[in-house]
């Protein structure tokens, strides 16, 4: 419902704006600007869905055989300690514990066709112990913020989204990618323990917490001593060889678990195939939308305002152009998802504004529409403080990204 508001509004405002172009400066380019963006705009959009089709079967074939060797019950065993920890109010041994331990680690590797039945049921298992059944309980909103930082380790799509747009090294931005979600994601704990009074200073979280914040910024003191191209060279094969050993990994636990890695590959390849044909009029929805609003000159403007608020307070602009994705990521993943692709379409894949998108992207995830999906399942109607806590952990990854961005690539 959100996306329908937004794709509206992008073609009313785009025509309000053109007509005072026409009437007010004379400006006759811009109605056939605005028909040929559209003309352009879905012309890309099916390139890119085409493009995408070998890259997505590969991944997600090679995802479907790590969920079938186990790797994602790996990880809810491993993060079990601290989730104990965040989510004081469910019984020990509870079966609801599990799904979330496996919505998460589903989430942490870029599997979503797996995450979302996997948070669906863990939602209806948390209703099943919420005493106010209209209203959020504690536990349901630290699921929720847990979603909505969109802490992922392996974030393919966007990698993807690169290489078929011509980026030279499309993993560079891995990294960058994992410091600014892991931000985020740190935000939203701190900032829902606080409202729900949980305890952070119990030796579990102590260690686990402070020791990636620890190893984050040993990264970041780290690169920050490097030169550029020492920090590109390093980021990339770095980036690269860690998406190697996940292969090889996933293919190994595959075949402990003494599975057919092959039938499994192909079973998940089909579904890449089927993602990359089934996004098709949904990219160019999004993407002829964006254009239509960009051509009218309203994106412009937008930004323009932006920079000049910027410029005012004495702070570089250049990050500006990127800032549409990531005010668009916590309204719709599909909407932020053409904002990057429109950024680096305009600016480059390798530009400054186009690396910072594609962070953006990976930096958070979609909170209003995770929070309507999640609670809506369950018939949740008081969302307390969910929609708080969900929006600064977004601000928090969009400011850590901007850093960022800076430190890897300014």
């Amino acid at each position: 419902m959100v996306l329908n508001y937004i794709w509206v509004a992008f073609f009313l405002v785009a025509f309000v704006i053109a007509v005072v172009r026409l009437v007010v400066l004379g400006d006759t380019e811009v109605f056939p600007a605005i028909i040929n963006s559209t003309f352009d705009s879905a012309k890309t959009a099916f390139e890119i869905s085409l493009g995408l089709t070998g890259v997505l079967a590969l991944w997600m074939g090679v995802m479907k055989v790590g969920e079938r060797g186990g790797v994602v019950q790996a990880l809810a065993r491993v993060l079990s300690p601290v989730f104990v920890k965040l989510f004081p109010e469910i019984p020990k041994g509870h079966p609801v514990v599990g799904n979330i331990f496996m919505n998460i680690a589903a989430n942490m590797l870029g599997l979503d066709n797996a995450a979302t039945p996997m948070g669906l049921k863990a939602m209806e298992g948390l209703q099943e112990l919420n005493p106010k059944k209209d209203t959020a309980s504690n536990a349901m909103i630290m699921f929720l913020v847990l979603n909505t930082s969109g802490l992922t380790i392996i974030p393919v799509s966007i990698m993807v989204y690169r290489a078929q747009l011509g980026a030279a090294q499309p993993t560079d931005v891995f990294i960058p990618i994992l410091l600014a979600t892991f931000f985020s994601t740190l935000a939203g704990i701190i900032v829902t323990s606080l409202y729900q009074r949980i305890n952070l200073l119990n030796r579990t979280l102590l260690l686990t917490l402070g020791g990636m914040s620890l190893g984050v910024a040993a990264i970041i003191w780290g690169f920050g001593r490097m030169s550029r191209e020492d920090m590109a060279l390093t980021t990339t094969t770095a980036a690269n060889t860690l998406l190697f050993l996940v292969i090889v990994g996933f293919i190994v636990a595959g075949v402990r678990r003494r599975i057919n890695v092959y039938d499994a590959f192909i079973e998940g390849a089909k579904g890449g195939f089927e993602t990359a044909v089934r996004i098709i009029p949904y990219l160019v929805a999004v993407l002829v939308g964006i254009a239509v609003f960009r051509a009218s000159g309203a994106m412009e403007w937008i930004t323009d305002g932006v920079a000049w608020l910027v410029a005012l307070m004495g702070c570089d602009t250049e990050w500006v152009g990127a800032l549409p994705t990531a005010l668009m990521k916590p309204l719709s993943g599909s909407g932020a998802r053409g904002m990057m692709v429109d950024a680096m379409t305009t600016y480059g894949a390798d530009s400054f504004v186009g690396r910072l998108s594609c962070i953006f992207q990976g930096a958070t995830d979609t909170t209003f529409y995770i929070l309507a999906v999640y609670f809506g399942s369950v018939g949740i109607r008081r969302t307390r403080h969910a929609v708080a806590c969900g929006l600064l952990a977004d601000l928090a990854g969009v400011v850590a990204a901007v850093a960022i961005c800076y430190l890897f690539f300014g």
